[in-house]
């Protein structure tokens, strides 16, 4: 991600120094240290940007950090180098890392960069899945191993960021392992307090203006009574995309849950305006392409909830998650009955919600956690959970006026930008 003219222009003296005024490391070189380590099927990739050298790796880690006897697996990483006495970025991936990239914060610093996979995502899966060690203080561990790993041989301070889910990942390891970085930037990152968090109810009440609310519950109204016209419409659609709703139990509660999802995700994306909002009227291929555009088919479709299904597990033990009120839309439900996720979760597996580390997390974001940036949008859904600070610490939220999940330092206004890079020069010189 090219920097932006903004932030060129607010880049202050000690990250100008960041980038050209420091020495290069004088050991050894990045290939020679990367042989100690525990890696194997490292890639060199094509160099990019403003870095000397990138790869692909995969880095040893326990499968459960209590006891190594337990044994390994494998952890795909991206490493990004320019110079060892730099800073790093850590990129806490909440999912998988299935292509490589320059996070914003590595961009603008133009600094050193690790991307984590996160565990029992993508290729960081062991050959038997475990599922009670997939858990935020086993995650956060694996970032800790990273991080001491690395530190042998990038001397500069450390920064953890991460995107939504990975945005959370950066909270977990900061509350596990409070000394392993110096600044912490989660972007659009929910802090749930349980496993159906009540306050996106409200906030969907409550967002925007009172005209656009109404317009997207007729149109919600409309798909639902108006079922027998577009359901097959829908079935057609998923058809072509190849989508297979075994797991949510077939095509008619795919297409109800999609239309309960409407709202949410009208509000997370921002992909459209109010007035764009078909009605009535509109044909039902227009209707279905428009609602696919929102909502997203592929939600509910076997093969996202398979891929997904490790995030599944982790909302319904300790994240927290959301569901849908089937109060208001009961009437015109013909096949949704429960307005929660359970559907998604691993079979024969017993799942309970442990909201204590949620709680623990609160207080710590409150009270504790010093040196965090945090970067929300307005009209996000996910706002609706978002942190709440405390005069206990220095550290900062910053809400993009009417932004959404997309929200990023470079996209908002000029004055909110020079803010956000003065605060992470302040944090990286105290």
């Amino acid at each position: 991600m090219a920097m932006t003219n903004n932030f060129k222009k607010y880049i202050p003296l000690y990250l100008f120094l960041l980038l050209v005024g420091l020495p290069s490391y004088a050991g050894e070189s990045i290939d020679d240290f990367l042989k100690k380590l525990p890696l194997k099927n490292i890639r060199v990739m094509e160099k990019e940007s403003f870095y000397n050298n990138i790869y692909e790796v995969l880095f040893e880690q326990p499968i459960d950090h209590r006891d190594t006897t337990k044994g390994y697996f494998s952890q795909r990483l991206y490493i990004s180098h320019v110079d060892a006495s730099k800073p790093v970025v850590l990129v806490t991936e909440g999912y998988n890392a299935g292509h490589y990239y320059t996070s914003e914060p590595a961009s603008l610093m133009q600094c050193n960069q690790i991307i984590a996979e996160h565990r029992y995502f993508g290729e960081s899966v062991p050959d038997s899945i475990q599922w009670e060690f997939l858990t935020t203080w086993q995650s956060a561990s694996d970032h800790h191993q990273i991080i001491n790993a690395f530190k042998k041989f990038y001397t500069g301070k450390w920064i953890t960021t991460g995107i939504s889910k990975g945005g959370q990942t950066v909270m977990f390891h900061s509350y596990y392992y409070p000394e392993d970085v110096s600044l912490r930037i989660p972007y659009v990152a929910p802090l749930n307090n349980c496993v159906e968090d009540e306050r996106i109810y409200h906030f969907l009440d409550h967002v925007g203006s009172r005209k656009c609310r109404k317009k997207i519950r007729e149109f919600q109204e409309m798909a639902l009574r108006e079922q027998d016209t577009l359901l097959p419409v829908f079935k057609s659609f998923s058809k072509r995309k190849n989508y297979t709703y075994d797991i949510v139990g077939g095509f008619e509660k795919a297409y109800e849950y999609s239309v309960l999802e409407y709202s949410f995700a009208f509000w997370q994306w921002g992909y459209c305006d109010c007035i764009d909002i078909p009605d009535e009227n509109s044909s039902p291929s227009g209707i279905i392409s428009h609602m696919n555009m929102v909502a997203g088919f592929d939600y509910f479709a076997d093969q996202f909830i398979q891929q997904y299904q490790p995030f599944f597990y982790q909302a319904y033990t300790e994240m927290g998650y959301y569901g849908y009120d089937l109060e208001e839309f009961a009437p015109l439900l013909r096949h949704v009955t429960d307005g929660r996720f359970n559907f998604t979760l691993p079979s024969d597996i017993p799942v309970t919600f442990n909201d204590s580390i949620l709680i623990k997390v609160e207080g710590y974001i409150r009270k504790e956690a010093n040196n965090f940036i945090f970067i929300y949008g307005e009209y996000d859904t996910w706002s609706a959970t978002a942190v709440r600070l405390s005069n206990k610490t220095n550290s900062k939220i910053f809400y993009k006026n009417k932004g959404s999940h997309r929200t990023r330092i470079s996209n908002m206004p000029e004055n909110q930008q020079k803010k956000v890079i003065e605060t992470i020069n302040d944090f990286l010189e105290s």
